[in-house]
């Protein structure tokens, strides 16, 4: 037992109070109890009254944190500390690996579009070359001029390639009906010996050819680079990562409808219209 403000007891028995040791400076508020005596009379039977004051002391209990917070807070710190390490580290490379997939696919894109702009730019001299020959089917060089207007209007970014799937779609369509209208003509030029037989007819024919190829490899391997990269952006971690930094899955070319069938071509060519039916008298 511990008491205030001088080294011997106090006189009234109330300022008897429990302290701790001593460690550090402060206040306490102390309560007394003591019999209400306003005049001075000492009488057992009055009640006693409560009053209450500050006192000032050099030190104060030391307030020490149990060993078990300690650790669960330790432990909480130390959790939140490898989520954040796992999230930079998981984030960055996930960010790193699908943008490298990304610039491939962009860059498969761009080696597309530079082969179809070849095969368009062929397209006006082929043109030319064949209105030389005598008696050529019109229809099908108005179907090649049209054919290459429609390609010309679809615009895609030739240096990324397109996250929609319907843009593709009609690109490839009208891509398509240039490749069938083109493959019609071929086939119809081979009926004509002195058009085929002309170095610029075969030049060009060779030409085109190489480049329709050229197309079908281009488009394997934009297949390829774009199937690597939707793979990623859906695969874990990379797909916790993927909505965040923009990345999403990019559509495919697909296979040509009847492109393993050879075009249909008819024939007309020197043919004379057919007479009408003569008209019996009565």
């Amino acid at each position: 037992m511990h008491w205030l403000g001088s080294e011997s007891p106090p006189t009234n028995p109330a300022l008897l109070i429990p302290f701790p040791p001593k460690e550090s400076g402060g206040s306490v508020r102390l309560k007394e109890r003591r019999r209400a005596d306003p005049e001075g009379i000492k009488d057992p039977t009055r009640p006693l009254a409560v009053t209450a004051r500050t006192v000032q002391f050099p030190w104060r209990p030391k307030q020490t944190v149990p060993f078990s917070s300690m650790k669960k807070f330790a432990l909480t710190l130390g959790i939140v500390a490898l989520l954040v390490v796992f999230l930079l580290i998981g984030g960055c490379s996930s960010y790193n690996r699908l943008n490298s997939l990304k610039q491939q696919t962009d860059k498969s894109w761009a080696d597309v579009q530079n082969v179809y702009q070849r095969r368009a730019d062929l397209i006006p001299n082929l043109v030319k070359t064949v209105e030389g020959a005598a008696n050529f089917e019109k229809s099908t060089l108005t179907e090649v001029v049209k054919a290459r207007q429609q390609v010309t209007k679809i615009q895609v970014d030739p240096s990324k390639a397109p996250d929609d799937p319907e843009l593709l779609k009609q690109f490839q369509q009208t891509q398509d009906q240039l490749s069938s209208a083109l493959s019609r003509l071929l086939v119809v030029a081979e009926q004509y010996p002195q058009l085929t037989a002309t170095a610029g007819f075969r030049d060009l024919q060779a030409q085109l050819e190489g480049t329709e190829n050229r197309i079908s490899v281009e488009r394997g391997k934009f297949n390829d680079a774009v199937g690597s990269y939707n793979t990623a952006v859906t695969s874990m971690p990379a797909r916790l990562f993927a909505g965040m930094f923009g990345f999403q899955t990019r559509p495919y070319f697909t296979a040509r409808a009847g492109s393993d069938v050879p075009p249909e071509v008819k024939f007309d060519i020197g043919n004379p219209p057919k007479s009408p039916a003569p008209v019996e008298k009565p």
